[in-house]
């Protein structure tokens, strides 16, 4: 069986990507689809001793209809700088932060970035070789699709020659199940419950930010917090 999720790329994601990155064999990142404006695209949070914090990526105006793979990253400010410093600042004093510091160094410092889906990509696939996942990755724009909503992730599927479809639980709202009956693909959801917590800075704990959290307070073991293979058929 060859299993594959299909995802946007998003801005330095959560745990839960990571998770259903490391329980399929193909990794989709599904960037010739609308781009959507304050979204997990450009933007995620991290804790601070000040409660959450929004880190947004500031993108240049685009058109209605612009496709995430077309997005330009803003020059008017040094938000790679910026960023940087407010994670240095938020996780300094967390266990394993010197350890993995180098993340930071390696997506921030050395090279300014131009366009919103190399970085996402980049940073993705960085932190996916830190956890040691196997996964292949694959952009829809070299797949050259021509369907839409959840024909188009069926048109994936069968380009790559997958058969079971690994699906986050929001698609629910527009996937049709049978039409990945017809095609003889299996079609499963996530689940993003039961994450083990782990001890984490800045007060009450918080599943929802971004996997550095994870990296910089467990290190090592953060896979345990992060791989749960759950998902529901």
């Amino acid at each position: 069986m060859h299993k594959c999720a299909i995802l946007q790329s998003n801005y330095i994601p959560w745990k839960g990507v990571f998770d259903m990155i490391n329980q399929v064999d193909t990794f989709v990142f599904f960037e010739d689809v609308d781009y959507t404006k304050r979204d997990w695209r450009s933007r995620n949070q991290i804790k601070t001793a000040n409660g959450l914090l929004w880190l947004t990526i500031p993108v240049k105006k685009a058109p209605r209809g612009a496709k995430i793979f077309e997005i330009e990253i803003a020059q008017t400010e040094n938000w790679q700088k910026k960023h940087y410093q407010n994670i240095v600042n938020a996780y300094k004093k967390a266990p394993f932060f010197h350890e993995y510091k180098f993340i930071l160094d390696m997506i921030y410092l050395e090279r300014k970035w131009m366009r919103l889906s190399e970085f996402n990509i980049y940073v993705t696939t960085c932190i996916c070789e830190i956890l040691a996942l196997k996964t292949k990755f694959i952009n829809a724009i070299d797949l050259k699709t021509s369907e839409q909503k959840d024909d188009k992730l069926i048109e994936i599927c069968q380009k790559i020659g997958a058969d079971f479809y690994l699906s986050g639980p929001a698609a629910k709202n527009y996937i049709i199940p049978n039409k990945f009956t017809e095609k003889n693909i299996q079609l499963a959801y996530i689940s993003y419950e039961n994450y083990p917590k782990y001890i984490q800075l800045h007060g009450e704990f918080d599943h929802y930010v971004s996997v550095l959290d994870v990296i910089f307070n467990c290190g090592a073991d953060a896979r345990k917090y992060i791989f749960m293979e759950q998902y529901i058929i």
